[in-house]
């Protein structure tokens, strides 16, 4: 893909972007209970989370099914802190958990990238499930499978509209930013490295250099959504650090379409959304969800996003071909 494909294709998504943010933004004023705001800020937090892996798996080629590693010290960066020490200290713990994330993505990040394809996917899942065992046995610090609850705010952040104003911006600016990185120059080369990693050597570019920062980079954005999800519900819980929770942001990252920029915001937007609506009205929910996600897939082969660009584009077409018939014919009388 060129420079101007990726810039037309930038473009193309601003108007729907533009949509979307009025739209979450409108959403305190239109809820009719405290349970939709709950799910919007889901929504928000867990389209950061699919974002921020796609940067990894959909630019960099990079398939992980450790990022639940990042996204739950996080959540328990927030939880540990405020449960022992108050929560004054929750702005003080979104940073501790930032730095401890640097510091532990770029460790992690020496070893799994000095392997590749599915030994560098079994690697960060074995780091993963390791981090879960750790949290899960430490039942007197952690609260083991009974996790952490009535995890508190601080000042307007008690409120859960302004909470939920709060995790808007956040998730917001945090895409704007990996969206600036995918189109960055540095987007460039992490592409390379995914289609022809020679090429980019042979280029003068170092592969596992990239390939690192584009790792610590995704970490760091993983561990912002973790945090902001411990102030939804006030609680935390192990299942954060489980390969299950990987795997959710896979499948959204897969719905959504890896190959475009939005695609896994979308993604997580339409599975958070049927796994509520589905959820409230049977019993049997996860299988309906499983083959709705099913049809959805098999439908959407280049996901939802791409599969909504190809109708734009065949509309388009059908369009522009009418309306030269139209001049050709108008031409044709004329003569």
């Amino acid at each position: 893909m060129g420079i101007s494909d990726m810039k037309s294709l930038c473009n193309g998504n601003t108007l729907g972007w533009g949509a979307l943010i009025l739209a979450f933004a409108l959403v305190p004023a239109l809820m009719t209970s405290q349970y939709q705001l709950n799910v919007a800020c889901n929504v928000l937090i867990w389209a950061l989370f699919a974002t921020s892996f796609n940067m990894l798996w959909g630019v960099t080629g990079m398939l992980s099914f450790g990022q639940a590693l990042y996204y739950g010290v996080g959540g328990y960066a927030i939880g540990l802190t405020v449960t022992y020490l108050g929560s004054q200290w929750y702005f003080a713990a979104f940073a501790a958990g930032l730095l401890f994330t640097l510091v532990l993505s770029f460790l992690l990040g020496l070893l799994v990238i000095r392997v590749g394809g599915v030994y560098y996917t079994m690697l960060t899942l074995a780091f993963g499930q390791l981090a879960w065992q750790i949290m899960f046995k430490m039942y007197d610090f952690t609260g083991g499978d009974d996790g952490l609850q009535g995890i508190t705010l601080p000042g307007l952040l008690a409120d859960k509209v302004y909470y939920y104003y709060f995790v808007m911006i956040l998730v917001l600016v945090a895409v704007w930013v990996l969206k600036r990185m995918a189109y960055s120059p540095f987007g460039l080369i992490l592409r390379g490295v995914r289609q022809n990693p020679n090429r980019v050597r042979f280029l003068g570019r170092r592969v596992r250099r990239n390939q690192l920062r584009i790792y610590v980079v995704a970490s760091l954005f993983a561990t912002v959504a973790g945090a902001l999800m411990a102030g939804v519900d006030g609680s935390v819980h192990t299942d954060m650090f489980f390969w299950t929770t990987s795997g959710e942001v896979i499948l959204m990252s897969v719905l959504g379409g890896i190959s475009h920029f939005f695609g896994p915001f979308c993604g997580a937007v339409v599975i958070i959304l049927i796994e509520d609506i589905v959820g409230a009205h049977t019993e049997y929910w996860s299988l309906l969800i499983g083959s709705i996600i099913m049809v959805m897939v098999i439908g959407f082969p280049r996901g939802l996003v791409g599969g909504a660009l190809d109708v734009a584009a065949k509309v388009r077409a059908i369009l522009q071909g009418e309306k030269h018939d139209d001049t050709t014919l108008t031409a044709g009388l004329g003569k």
